[in-house]
């Protein structure tokens, strides 16, 4: 798997914008994810905003937008769903009563590859009646859980450890299909470890959402907040229990293959802002590896 993205922590794709952020006036230091307006990417944004007193309310397609400080401006952290078009997309922002303004950005296309999988199970394919009413069921709560918004931001930094030491086997946005049949994009990135692997929590944050699921198999939904929530599928064991406060590097499950799934893996996902977005843009490790990889090929 080929990741492109170059300069992680070195520049943001706009001038001024420094990587260091102050979530308080207390100059706390917070990373942000690799800036990539593009489907299942991240947009940052300035807002002209500088009243201090009250951070402002931002949403994209109705969506309420994390919001962090920069230096003595606001900085919008927006996600972006692998649904988007290309072209000028808009967040609107509220900085103060009866006081609104859009701040336009652009999205550029891109292809993402395809994978083939067979799976042995066919139910996990093609479920039948009673499937489907578990995985009707099971889909509400999760939509709720990826769609959950906290206005206070647990974690200490945006940028995140990779959650198990494995190999990056699946990467995120795929175009799949499951037996030859088309199915949704790839919304995670998946990470091939042995049985029992441990799973780390890549930051602080809460667990909001845990159990058995059709597809995910043994899964945990943890709460990071302001709309970022990190989901990890297909566990053998969960270690932790429903509204537990985990810290960053603390174990929450280990590697399994419960669910749909073509051998031992974690389904590792990010939402922000209710949209599902690329993970390999908040983890500096994996761009530090590809800058490695690109420079001894130079």
């Amino acid at each position: 798997m080929e990741f492109k993205n170059k300069h992680f922590f070195h520049r943001l794709a706009r001038p001024g914008i420094a990587f260091s952020l102050c979530l308080s006036f207390s100059a706390v230091a917070i990373e942000l994810p690799l800036p990539e307006a593009v489907p299942g990417g991240v947009a940052l944004i300035s807002i002209d905003e500088t009243d201090t007193a009250t951070p402002p309310t931002a949403k994209y397609k109705k969506k309420n937008v994390m919001v962090v400080r920069n230096d003595n401006q606001w900085l919008a952290v927006v996600g972006i769903p692998l649904s988007a078009k290309p072209g000028t997309h808009k967040i609107s922002v509220l900085n103060k009563p009866g006081s609104n303004k859009s701040y336009s950005f652009k999205i550029t296309d891109k292809a993402y590859e395809t994978q083939h999988l067979t799976i042995k199970n066919k139910r996990k394919v093609n479920p039948n009646a009673e499937d489907m009413k578990r995985i009707t069921r099971e889909k509400k709560k999760t939509t709720n859980a990826l769609a959950h918004w906290n206005k206070k931001l647990i974690a200490s930094k945006l940028a995140l450890d990779l959650p198990v030491d494995g190999r990056l086997s699946s990467s995120f946005g795929l175009r799949r299909f499951f037996n030859e049949q088309p199915r949704r994009p790839h919304s995670g990135l998946d990470i091939a470890a042995p049985k029992g692997t441990p799973i780390k929590a890549p930051a602080d944050g809460r667990v909001i959402l845990m159990g058995d699921f059709f597809f995910n198999g043994n899964a945990v939904f943890l709460d990071h907040g302001k709309g970022l929530i990190t989901m990890y599928g297909h566990m053998n064991s969960i270690d932790v229990k429903q509204d537990q406060q985990v810290h960053r590097g603390e174990q929450i499950g280990t590697v399994g293959m419960t669910g749909r799934v073509t051998g031992p893996h974690l389904h590792w996902g990010i939402s922000l802002n209710d949209a599902r977005v690329n993970p390999s843009l908040f983890v500096p490790s994996l761009q530090a590896a590809n800058e490695e990889s690109s420079d001894s090929q130079m």
